[in-house]
């Protein structure tokens, strides 16, 4: 065995790849900012400083261990240089703690009491900056960034994507999309990753709590929430329980306190989407549809396919997510049953993602004006009511779920892990094609941590490859051997989170390092311990169908149930066909998305025209184009109907060019 000495103590190198992890694994917390050890090193914050025999002053994040070294990590060097970057930090740093979403959990606050920075010798020297709020999911302030780089490379490196970077040099260097722009004008997909590496409170998933308690508070509203699988296993965390140690009871009880009226399960709605996505899988494999299925229960993934996928968007499953399935009949179905308008319905989910904010105002989630989830709110923003509301969480005593959407099958709840969409999936589609039982209810195959997973499962005497994929940087990889004929599957689970949803940027922060797996265990065990695994077993989902939803994958079911998607592809140089008419005498709309006219709300205005377009029921007399460029870039957005080329266009204007332009045409012929 060989072995670094550490402050005395021979510790010995067991595959560590850097000396921190060695360090650390002697139970000597050194402090960092930029290291996260999932990502390349980047060794910039300095905090990790050691002092290395012969060798000096070093960060330990970047040198790996050898036999022999003699480390010492607190000398009277280390502690200076550790408290003067500290100092730094501070100094350009926005000092509003005790409004500051992160305070008592900023690893800057943190670490600044335990290294006894009470006071800053230098002065601040960066100007206040704006901050960006203008998606659904993420806010991210500048003025409270260190520069630490964990977004950019999570972002970059974990997830495929890069839609945050450096900016500019020396001391105007700063962390933000590209040109400056805010996330939503950008290719983010609302994962929330960089939140949940971010150290400070640079970038936070956006509350919706003041939102939430209005609603409890309006007597006029039936106030209803939703608890995703992910979130029992993690909430106890914010309240001393370990990692993984199933809450339910306690979540249950805390929520009726608060003011709501009845407290469900998504795993019902997640049973629910078993049902519906199985059978689309069989239909697909019977009807000669696009193979392979992708999963559609991620919102992050659903619009990284959409924006840089497009082409593939047939390929994804056209059921909704549990969330908005669990929506969708609480409004559609639960409210009357209740005696309630569906506008008087407040949905709320308590969701371990921060893509789900996102997802719940996409238009297709809204009918006749109404939207079928009201508020998202995160497992973080639940622990922050609880505690606003003086609730001692830990001496609860557990309450039971309301019927009938609180009753689950082990399906539903393991919806939270990475593989477990799949499982659900295989338990019902074995025993739908089949024709028995199946005994074994877990499918180890498609289970573990690997982030591209694949498996063969044989159904009616058939085999079929499967595929688990988790992170979109590995998305990535897979699609492009799909598209390049490397790789041919038939069902596809994706997840943009590593390790699924436990780990969504909703989750509280945890810096245990087997935080993940002791999550993904504490679903496996809940599993175990219910009576029904298969989704086809729950008895008010037969219920469901059989007083409401009439035929599984029928005319209702697929209305309540299923949606659509639609391209978000940011366009360079091309044209691409929104709406292509099949009359042989059609009107030609060109829409320039080009830089400019996009930075001027193009690409609303084409979203708008092609909402029009089908809603007017024109689709046959209309091609409906996004182009590049009618070399006018200082009269954007553009639009040309027919020969007519409207200049500073706006909705208004496009649509009455168009209805009158289809007008003449259909005169004409």
């Amino acid at each position: 065995m060989k072995y670094v000495n550490v402050d005395g103590r021979d510790i010995p190198i067991e595959g560590e790849k850097n000396l921190l992890e060695l360090i650390r694994k002697a139970h000597i917390d050194i402090p960092t900012f930029c290291y996260v050890s999932e990502l390349s090193v980047y060794g910039a914050c300095r905090m990790c400083t050691v002092e290395i025999e012969g060798r000096g002053l070093q960060t330990s994040c970047s040198t790996p261990p050898e036999p022999g070294m003699r480390v010492r990590t607190n000398t009277p060097s280390v502690r200076q240089i550790r408290r003067v970057a500290l100092e730094l930090i501070l100094a350009n740093h926005e000092r509003e703690c005790p409004s500051c979403v992160k305070n008592t959990s900023c690893k800057l606050q943190d670490l600044s009491k335990k290294m006894g920075v009470d006071k800053i010798r230098f002065r601040q020297i960066k100007k206040p900056a704006v901050i960006d709020n203008g998606n659904p999911s993420i806010v991210r302030d500048p003025n409270k960034c260190i520069l630490c780089g964990d977004c950019v490379r999570m972002c970059a490196e974990v997830q495929g994507i890069g839609a945050i970077d450096f900016a500019h040099r020396g001391h105007d260097v700063v962390v933000q999309p590209a040109y400056g722009k805010g996330l939503d004008e950008v290719q983010c997909v609302y994962c929330g990753q960089c939140a949940r590496v971010c150290p400070t409170g640079a970038l936070t998933p956006r509350s919706e709590t003041g939102d939430v308690w209005k609603s409890l508070y309006d007597p006029s509203k039936t106030v209803v929430v939703q608890v995703a699988p992910a979130v029992r296993v993690a909430l106890g965390e914010s309240f001393g329980y370990p990692a993984g140690e199933l809450t339910t009871g306690q979540i249950v009880a805390a929520l009726k306190i608060m003011g709501f009226r009845k407290v469900f399960d998504t795993c019902f709605a997640a049973d629910l989407t078993v049902i519906e996505e199985g059978n689309e899988f069989i239909r697909r494999l019977q009807e000669d549809r696009p193979l392979p299925m992708f999963t559609s229960c991620c919102p992050a993934w659903v619009k990284y396919v959409e924006q840089h996928f497009p082409e593939m968007i047939g390929n994804l499953s056209s059921c909704r997510s549990p969330q908005q399935m669990f929506g969708s009949v609480a409004k559609h179905v639960m409210a009357p049953e209740w005696g309630v308008k569906k506008e008087d319905v407040v949905v709320v989910s308590v969701m371990p993602c921060t893509a789900k904010k996102f997802e719940a105002k996409r238009p297709e989630f809204s009918q006749d004006g109404v939207a079928d989830v009201d508020h998202v709110i995160t497992t973080q923003e639940l622990a922050q009511m609880i505690n606003e509301y003086g609730i001692q969480f830990r001496n609860l005593k557990p309450e039971s779920l309301d019927m009938p959407m609180g009753f689950k099958t082990g399906a539903g709840v393991i919806f939270g892990n990475t593989g477990g969409v799949m499982e659900a999936a295989l338990r019902y589609v074995y025993e739908k094609v089949e024709g028995k039982t199946l005994e074994n209810p877990d499918f180890q195959e498609v289970r573990g941590e690997a982030g591209i997973r694949e498996a063969e499962v044989t159904l009616g005497g058939k085999t079929y490859r499967l595929a688990v994929i988790h992170s979109l940087a590995n998305a990535r990889t897979i699609l492009e051997r799909i598209k390049e004929g490397k790789s041919q599957y038939h069902f596809i689970e994706f997840m943009a989170c590593p390790a699924g949803c436990v780990n969504g940027a909703g989750q509280p922060i945890s810096l245990s390092p087997g935080y993940k797996k002791d999550r993904t265990r504490g679903l496996y065990e809940a599993d175990k311990m219910l009576q029904l695994h298969k989704a086809q077993d729950n008895p008010y989902l037969k219920e469901l169908y059989a007083g409401h939803l009439g035929e599984v994958g029928g005319q209702k079911a697929h209305h309540l149930l299923h949606t659509r998607f639609n391209s978000r592809r940011r366009m360079k140089g091309r044209s691409m066909v929104i709406v292509s008419g099949k009359h042989e005498d059609k009107l030609e709309i060109r829409v320039c998305v080009g830089t400019s006219c996009y930075l001027r709300g193009a690409q609303d205005l084409l979203h708008h025209l092609a909402r029009h377009v089908t809603e007017k029921g024109l689709q046959d007399r209309v091609v409906v184009k996004a182009t590049f460029c009618f070399e006018k870039c200082n009269k954007g957005p553009t639009v040309k109907v027919g020969n007519e080329t409207i200049h500073h266009c706006d909705v208004a204007t496009a649509t009455a060019a168009i209805d009158k332009a289809v007008a003449d045409l259909v005169q004409k012929t």
